[in-house]
């Protein structure tokens, strides 16, 4: 891909778990709480740990993927590359629509919070909400890494608001404020644990900039775990403290839970510093949506369906600019003319069908056997927590009622609509789960374009320097042998490949094959051979790599040879000859070699396996 198009990695760990965390602390703890309190009393906080319990699956399979494939627009760029264009395109615009209209309402939800601040009564608040818009669109302009820092000091100073609301209220509570229990039944905790379910969403926003993660392999991961298990923690105590600092009638009813709780544990100045909170809250979650959710037009634009304008990275900042102004521009639309209390119903349900998809996605890049599906952090428990999560969410889904449903539905089609309007004819994309049909069918229907990418992606991930080593293989002949076959036999088909390189009659080196392996057998464990000749003329390395998938019978050898490695080198080169073993070794050491080896389509495969192993390279002089 052209380096104008590429994104500057800038992000680190705390960027990470605040980005994550800063999208999930806003509407889903400040406002919700009292919308959900209705549905299942003083149970609530037992619907939050519920729903992220059944988020955990997700964040496995989201971890895995964004490890394996930390490109810009996150669950997009897997639903597509698992499932096909027409499933990335639904997934890829229901995420930045539901991503988009989240960071409407918190900065609509921002004017509750702020009429509570005596200085500020009055003010226009759609109108607020629009300059915090455009303030927030011009720091993600300028750069990721601004927006990052902003995050961060956001984040810290949101948690540290929260951990003394905590604090202050567990004094404060009132025992008998939790009874009766669950007065609407169990039933009702699962079906509000999918009403609050977007306030989860944020765990998965950082998969969308993980382009922009430096080392993503550990980073995301990581990241996204500490921010589940920080954030879920804060959400119970605080949902639970608030059921226990105010009346059910009046909890029922107000859109500020947690200034009106602060009111009585901290009589005075506790509401208003929570009102601060909130702003902070909504502030941090308008800033990580229009920064994750450019991201999706972004890379929806790369593959052709989105127009190419919004694929363009700023020269200067690093930024893909027309893609955060295109976003943004949609929500301050939102926020002037849109009704979003009905969307906001539907955003945990569009939330919950995209967790669906990405565990599918995960399951299919896992099936479809590619060999550079290579992801740097594996989910534990594979297949069964992402049959889990799928079931879960299913069942979230099946309690949330038929009109987020259809809601759903709708928009799943309009999604298709536009990919078969406009994007069908601009791409033509092979897909992970057209391997797997491949090897149900026995056919080759695949072209090579996701294996060429991915592993351009494991290249970029793993900051691969390309030695010395590296350019011989990309240059290597390749024997690949379907049949058993005798050494001799294999020998003569070795020296027929390499006659044209070293410029000799295939006889001679055929000879000196032989005569090597009379020496000392070249064998060097079950399955792996090292035939090394001597070539004339200085400065010569040469390398040929063989498969041979029922065996090559060498004459000292009980177990057929499976993989083999040809070197052909002057004798001026034995030191490099040294450093060529030296990488081997390492190579067919990885635990996934011989299977990955075995199970390669074609040589091209068999080359990159060795191109995109882990090993440590030789630094040129």
């Amino acid at each position: 891909m052209d380096n104008q198009n590429q994104l500057k990695k800038s992000l680190t760990l705390l960027d990470v778990f605040c980005i994550a965390s800063g999208a999930m602390i806003s509407s889903g703890l400040f406002i919700l709480p009292g919308l959900a309190s209705a549905r299942v009393g003083p149970a609530l906080f037992l619907s939050y740990i519920v729903a992220s319990i059944f988020v955990i699956p997700t964040i496995l399979s989201m971890a895995e993927l964004a490890s394996a494939m930390p490109k810009a627009g996150g669950d997009y760029f897997f639903i597509t590359r698992s499932m096909g264009s027409a499933a990335g395109t639904v997934g890829g615009l229901a995420t930045w629509f539901s991503l988009s209209l989240k960071t409407a309402f918190a900065l609509i939800g921002m004017g509750a919070y702020i009429a509570l601040i005596p200085q500020l009564r009055g003010v226009d608040i759609r109108l607020v909400s629009v300059l915090f818009c455009i303030l927030f669109m011009l720091i993600n302009l300028k750069g990721i890494k601004h927006a990052g820092r902003f995050q961060v000091a956001l984040v810290l100073g949101l948690i540290a608001l929260l951990v003394l609301y905590i604090t202050k209220g567990f004094t404060a509570i009132d025992i008998h404020r939790y009874q009766p229990f669950a007065p609407y039944g169990s039933a009702a905790v699962f079906a509000t644990a999918g009403f609050i379910f977007v306030s989860y969403g944020g765990l998965t926003k950082i998969a969308s900039v993980a382009e922009e993660v430096e080392n993503p392999a550990k980073n995301i991961p990581l990241g996204m775990f500490l921010s589940l298990i920080i954030v879920g923690l804060i959400y119970a105590l605080v949902v639970f403290i608030t059921t226990g600092l105010m009346d059910a009638d009046k909890l029922a009813v107000t859109i500020t839970p947690i200034s009106d709780g602060a009111a009585v544990s901290i009589p005075g100045w506790g509401a208003a510093l929570m009102a601060i909170g909130a702003v902070l809250a909504f502030i941090s979650t308008a800033n990580a949506g229009i920064m994750s959710a450019s991201r999706y037009p972004l890379a929806m634009s790369r593959d052709g369906l989105m127009p190419a304008f919004l694929g363009k990275i700023n020269k200067r900042f690093n930024t893909p600019h027309f893609s955060v102004i295109f976003t943004s521009i949609f929500i301050i639309a939102s926020i002037i003319f849109l009704d979003l209390e009905l969307l906001v119903k539907a955003a945990s349900v569009f939330l919950i069908l995209i967790y669906i998809l990405i565990n599918i996605a995960l399951i299919i890049m896992r099936e479809s056997k590619i060999p550079n599906y290579q992801p740097a952090f594996r989910s534990p428990l594979y297949p069964w927590i992402q049959i889990a999560g799928v079931g879960g969410c299913t069942f979230l889904v099946y309690r949330m009622g038929s009109t987020p449903i259809a809601m759903a539905a709708a928009f799943v089609l309009v999604g298709l609509l536009w990919y078969l309007v406009y994007g069908s004819f601009r791409t033509k994309r092979t897909s992970a789960i057209i391997h797997i049909v491949e090897r149900l069918t026995n056919k080759e229907l695949a072209d090579d374009l996701l294996r060429v990418e991915l592993k351009e992606i494991i290249r970029e991930r793993d900051d691969i320097s390309e030695d010395r080593f590296d350019k011989l293989i990309k240059e290597a002949l390749v024997v690949d042998v379907e049949e058993g076959i005798s050494m001799n036999a294999f020998f003569k088909k070795v020296a027929e490949k390499l006659a044209e390189k070293l410029n000799k009659k295939a006889d001679y080196i055929y000879d000196l094959l032989i005569q090597r392996e009379k020496d000392s057998s070249t064998v060097i464990k079950d399955g792996l051979a090292i035939p090394h000749i001597i070539c004339e003329g200085k400065k010569e390395f040469y390398i040929l790599l063989a498969r041979c998938k029922e065996g090559v019978k060498f004459e000292s050898e009980r177990t057929p040879v499976n993989t083999v490695f040809v070197l052909a080198g002057s004798k001026d080169e034995r030191n490099f000859h040294l450093k060529a073993l030296s990488a081997i070794a390492q190579i067919v050491q990885e635990k996934e070699f011989e299977n990955n080896w075995r199970n390669a389509k074609n040589v091209e495969e068999l080359r990159d396996i060795v191109l995109l192993a882990e090993r440590h390279r030789m630094k040129e002089k």
